[in-house]
């Protein structure tokens, strides 16, 4: 019997899907589950992305340019524009999602071997990514009592090794929701022009920020022209997950021929997926204006809840729409397991996304999780009171260090 490659088997399971059979047994039971583990968000697609399908007339569903139709190229270097980001629809190639455009970046910028410095917990499927192409992620801890902050550079330098090729950042992050301060994106920058490293971004929240801060983009670091990869989504953005439309976007014309490449050989991104994000564009920013202030909502009414439940610790999220709370449990595996299999409450539970997937050593993250507030707010409020009644039944609950933080509290 033919055998399956190392990079086969050592391909990891999603933390975000592997509790989906699980799930789908719950349902069968009969018990409603609330899905809080994945960034599906529930928010109504623009009206003029929809309507663009609705009212395509073609015989013929065409190949585009492999880099995309150049009508949409130009909108989103308009649009770029509009964040201070300034580029050319010639700096742009369209992606089947994000995805795909940090799988050519890194198989275009790293030799197998190479090594890409993450802030972690980091998101799940850049192991993944990194996997196909060879690349070895090397994490740097940043931690829930520091809020998530970047770490110093001291923590940076210590990493650095003669593979070192790249450091790779999501602003605002996921899965913790965190958005980089000017101070710390120049601090970064430093340390990429003194090692003469590739900087990754992945910017594709970068509408979805609270309490008067504002996304500052890798692409506006001065002296970065050749070292910046954006990597962005339509996903997010318009909730548009299913288009499966990104974007990678550099101002170095050798990294952009050589992704160029690679996107001939997959042929095209996705027509209609295309065709809806161009037209996406056009959206108001009165969309943007009412989702943002639905998800702060829902923030606060999540991660607020989460801690009034003693014992829980949940930094508020400055963007995004993600946070990570640190349980007292024994695992987080086994205790998102043990709500699909075992819990209900009030003919409900909870399914979320166990951290241990966001770290490069699953043991870091045992008693965290994930948590997207992409549902309507009774639902997030049921949730809370799911996960509240569920830790004073879990049997791995650590009951002494929800009683201390009752009594401190």
């Amino acid at each position: 019997m033919p055998t399956i490659s190392t990079k086969g088997q050592q391909m990891p399971a999603s933390p975000i899907r592997k509790l989906v059979p699980f799930a789908e047994a719950a349902k069968k039971r009969g018990t409603q589950v609330i899905h809080l583990n994945i960034g599906q968000p529930d928010i109504a697609t623009p009206d003029v992305a929809l309507d663009a399908i609705r009212q395509l007339d073609r015989t013929v569903i065409e190949y585009s340019h492999s880099a995309g139709y150049e009508s949409y190229r130009k909108g989103l270097a308009s649009y770029y524009a509009k964040h201070g980001i300034h580029i050319t629809h010639e700096q742009i190639i369209v992606t089947n999602g994000g995805s795909e455009a940090l799988l050519f970046g890194m198989m275009a910028c790293f030799e197998p071997g190479d090594e890409v410095i993450i802030p972690e917990p980091y998101y799940a499927n850049y192991n993944s990514f990194a996997l196909s192409a060879g690349v070895k992620v090397v994490p740097v801890r940043s931690t829930i009592q520091d809020g998530f902050a970047l770490p110093p550079i001291s923590a940076f330098e210590a990493l650095i090794t003669p593979r070192t090729k790249g450091i790779l950042i999501c602003n605002p992050g996921n899965p913790t929701g965190y958005l980089y301060s000017q101070a710390e994106l120049e601090r970064l920058r430093e340390i990429v022009l003194k090692h003469d490293l590739y900087l990754f971004a992945d910017e594709v929240y970068r509408e979805f920020c609270y309490d008067g801060a504002t996304h500052i983009s890798a692409m506006t670091l001065a002296g970065l022209e050749q070292n910046v990869v954006l990597v962005d989504s339509v996903s997010k953005r318009y909730s548009m997950c299913g288009a499966r439309v990104g974007a990678f976007i550099t101002r170095n014309a050798e990294l952009y021929a050589s992704v160029l490449r690679f996107a001939q050989a997959r042929l095209s991104p996705p027509t209609f997926g295309q065709i809806a994000s161009e037209a996406a564009l056009n959206t108001p920013d009165s969309y943007f204006t009412g989702v943002i202030g639905e998800y702060v909502q829902r923030r606060d009414i999540l991660v607020d809840g989460l801690n009034t439940i003693p014992g829980v610790t949940c930094p508020k999220p400055k963007g995004a729409f993600y946070c990570v709370a640190e349980l007292p449990i024994d695992d987080a595996d086994r205790f998102c397991q043990w709500l699909l299999e075992s819990f209900s409450h009030d003919g409900h539970t909870v399914m979320m996304a166990p951290c241990s997937g966001f770290y490069a050593d699953p043991a870091t993250g045992r008693k965290q999780v994930r948590l997207a507030y992409v549902l309507e707010q009774p639902l997030l409020k049921k949730a809370v009171e799911c996960l509240r009644a569920a830790l004073t039944a879990y049997p791995g609950t650590d009951k002494a260090a929800m009683a201390k933080a009752e009594a401190v509290g």
